[in-house]
């Protein structure tokens, strides 16, 4: 049955349209079970509709509609649950349709099909002869329909976008905010390494094919390097140096046109070089060299890419597009002219991927895990981007369109009114100063201006420079790349988070392969099983901080009183190492852990006799104490960092620091939102670290309440029952102050 299961599924699933997928489906399903018909309903309003069959009579496809609350079919579509009867003219529910000829019919077993928890029809099988479908057909269809599900929705979608008039609605995960309105470039992805082998008798000319896409290859690499060399994005340029090196004749470019002269066509050549390559190094013990695995895949990627289809990179540079994609990577943003790329879709990838990475250094909206999306037929149709709710509309209507258009100009006043003020103290109307920290990962996002506007850096992950290289980089790149964030700070505090790497955040130089990454090997875990890497890092750290005392280091996903001791006791070596043997007068940085997991909430009297500081992070709090992972699709609805339960536990942990004399701040992305905001505020924190994009509006929203009024909505927010209350009840507070705006 596991094969039929397969085959049935695969077959629809590469269906060209909706409905060859579902006379497919029927059909072979039929024969499948040996049943007498087959027959699918699906969901459109609050209608069944009979959209395929093979066993009731064909003109009836289309014809035959029934509510919920009508037949058979409305019952299972009603309880969401399998209908199993001998004889089905028995039930009080069965209805006769005439259209459809089904008089004959008498057992009947039919089960829904449910997309994340949305009915989306019910599928039929049906038998002359009286008799109970037994245990194993009933789970054969369930299964079935389970597996389908996904297909008959994206099926669905991509009918929906040929033939639709009004706007089509995708959502996703935002992975950098923003709104656009451009039309659709769709690429298929990454370009798969594994091509069928070809041979060739014209050797010259897939030589000379070969040349072009290697010499256009370099030309890209080489301007983009040059282009963020120019501007000091120094973590980029990296990962093209990278790759142009092993473009050279003597390396992966030579074995290249080796295997062409051997008679090989240029893509089989390019493909069997990369896939013998990739083999030996990841089976290496050494770090450096098993890491060039990951070079030669993203070369092989970009180089086939050129040979396969080169026209889809040729686009005219004038008018803007938002890529469409499976999994972009940085190369292929990164050769897009500024003006031309306005915004990024995504099938898969995560919140801190490279092209996650350089789309928020580059300040274009993005959208990542929109499942379906490359399927639905949308290259070339006009969309609007809104990233900020993680929302893609395909062909709005040209009323929306006006409308976004406006709202993108309101929403620049607005931003020009925010920046306004940034310069002044972010102060309660009753004179409660609140310090706004700027959370980085870019050198590109800590400009000067941005002095001004922040009082430090409260978070600066080290872990992005690590996701950039193509290697781990060594003790004196580290130096140079954390005494320029020092200095972009201009003499302010800068907090730097060691190492945070497994669970969404990566190396592809360091693979982790878990079943549970989010609950495995990350964060402090991973430093600490290697002191090598660790040391290096503190080392530079330290170092990079010298005399002053503006440096402070974080250790993340600390769970445990023995990780800070051991990791004190690696800060202490680094620390003496350099006090002897570089600088006497080098100064120890203050200690900090970041506060994710629950189980510190409950030891902070012992954390405070250890460290310096507590930097909540309420991202993986949030997620820790929910069970939840939020860059999951099927389980991400139920990821709220509003629970009352979440901001209870962020009530008790700012409470016990006050009460163990242990400065605090938040550092997630709850700091950065004007409802968080305005909650943690009540709560009584006062330093708050976020987003460069977030920097004004906090600032102009913080100005205009007054701390001591938020501590009656902090007490009824505590007493709601889930997120949503707790979000219209802060929103009627902002509506009554004028400051709605600051939400939408």
């Amino acid at each position: 049955m596991l094969k039929t299961l397969r085959d049935i599924t695969q077959a629809v699933a590469a269906a060209q349209d909706l409905n060859s997928a579902l006379a497919l489906l029927v059909s072979q399903t039929k024969s499948a079970m040996a049943t007498q018909c087959c027959s699918i309903y699906l969901l459109e309003g609050r209608k069944l509709i009979l959209s395929a069959t093979d066993g009731l009579l064909t003109d009836a496809v289309g014809l035959v509609k029934m509510s919920l609350s009508e037949g058979l079919v409305g019952l299972v579509a009603e309880r969401e649950e399998a209908v199993n009867l001998a004889d089905a003219r028995q039930h009080p529910r069965f209805k006769e349709f005439i259209e459809t000829e089904e008089d004959c019919y008498r057992a009947f077993l039919a089960v829904p099909i449910i997309y994340q928890k949305r009915i989306l029809g019910v599928l039929v099988v049906q038998q002359i002869v009286a008799r109970q479908f037994n245990e194993g057909e009933e789970a054969f269809l369930m299964t079935l329909a389970a597996q389908l599900a996904m297909a008959i929705r994206n099926l669905r979608m991509k009918d929906e976008v040929k033939t639709c008039s009004n706007q089509l609605h995708f959502t996703g995960t935002s992975a950098a905010n923003g709104i656009a309105i451009a039309h659709a470039l769709v690429l298929g992805g990454q370009i798969d390494l594994q091509q069928a082998e070809t041979r060739t008798k014209n050797i010259s000319s897939e030589e000379a094919r070969l040349h072009t896409a290697i010499e256009a290859c370099k030309d890209t690499l080489t301007s983009l390097s040059q282009r963020f060399d120019q501007e000091q994005d120094n973590e980029v340029v990296s990962i093209f140096s990278a790759l142009l090196l092993l473009l050279d004749n003597a390396s992966l470019g030579g074995e290249y046109i080796k295997e062409v002269r051997d008679g090989w066509c240029a893509v089989s050549a390019v493909s069997r070089v990369s896939l013998r390559y990739i083999e030996q190094f990841t089976q290496m013990q050494d770090l450096y060299l098993k890491e060039r695995a990951s070079d030669i895949r993203d070369l092989g990627q970009r180089v086939l890419r050129l040979l396969i289809e080169p026209e889809r990179m040729e686009v005219d540079p004038e008018i803007p597009v938002i890529l469409v994609t499976k999994e972009a990577d940085a190369t292929m943003l990164a050769e897009f002219p500024r003006q031309k790329l306005v915004g990024i879709v995504t099938e898969q990838g995560g919140v801190n991927s490279h092209a996650a990475i350089l789309a928020r250094a580059l300040g274009v909206p993005a959208i990542i895990g929109v499942e379906g999306i490359l399927n639905a037929g949308i290259d070339k149709k006009l969309l609007i981007i809104n990233a900020n709710r993680g929302q893609l509309l395909v062909s709005p209507s040209p009323t929306l369109i006006n409308e976004y258009r406006h709202l993108i100009s309101a929403e620049k006043a607005l931003q020009h009114k925010y920046a306004l003020e940034l310069n002044l103290p972010a102060e309660t109307i009753d004179g409660k100063r609140i310090h706004l920290y700027l959370n980085a990962g870019l050198l590109s996002s800590l400009a000067s201006e941005i002095a001004e506007g922040s009082d430090g850096v409260g978070l600066y992950r080290t872990e992005i420079p690590f996701m950039l290289h193509q290697r781990f980089p060594s003790e004196s790149e580290q130096i140079k790349v954390y005494k320029e964030v020092l200095d972009a700070a201009s003499g302010r505090p800068v907090v730097m988070r060691t190492l945070d790497v497994g669970g969404d955040k990566p190396l592809s130089y360091f693979p982790i392969n878990e079943e549970n990454p989010f609950l495995g090997w990350r964060g402090i875990r991973l430093s600490l099983d290697h002191p090598e890497l660790f040391l290096v890092q503190l080392r530079a750290m330290v170092h990079a901080g010298g005399e002053g005392e503006q440096l402070h280091i974080l250790l993340p996903m600390v769970s445990s009183l023995d990780e800070i001791d051991q990791a004190k006791a690696y800060l202490e070596q680094a620390y003496f190492e350099l006090k002897n043997d570089v600088n006497p007068n080098i100064v120890r940085p203050k200690l900090g852990i970041m506060l994710e997991v629950p189980a510190l909430l409950y030891q902070l009297a012992e954390v405070a006799r250890r460290v310096d500081f507590v930097s909540v992070g309420s991202n993986d709090l949030t997620q820790y104490l929910l069970a939840v992972d939020r860059n999951n699709p099927r389980v991400s609805t139920l990821y709220d960092c509003y629970h009352p339960g979440i901001l209870r536990a962020l009530k008790r942990a700012r409470f016990d620091c006050w009460q163990y004399k242990l400065p605090v701040s938040v550092c997630g992305e709850l700091a950065g939102e004007p409802i968080g905001v305005i909650l943690l505020v009540a709560m009584g924190y006062d330093q708050l670290s976020m987003n460069q994009g977030s920097l004004a509006k906090i600032n102009y929203l913080l100005r205009r309440v007054s701390h001591s009024d938020l501590s009656e909505l902090l007490e009824m927010a505590l007493t709601l029952t889930n997120g949503n209350e707790v979000r219209e009840l802060v929103r009627c507070y902002f509506e009554t102050r004028e400051l709605g705006a600051l939400l939408n």
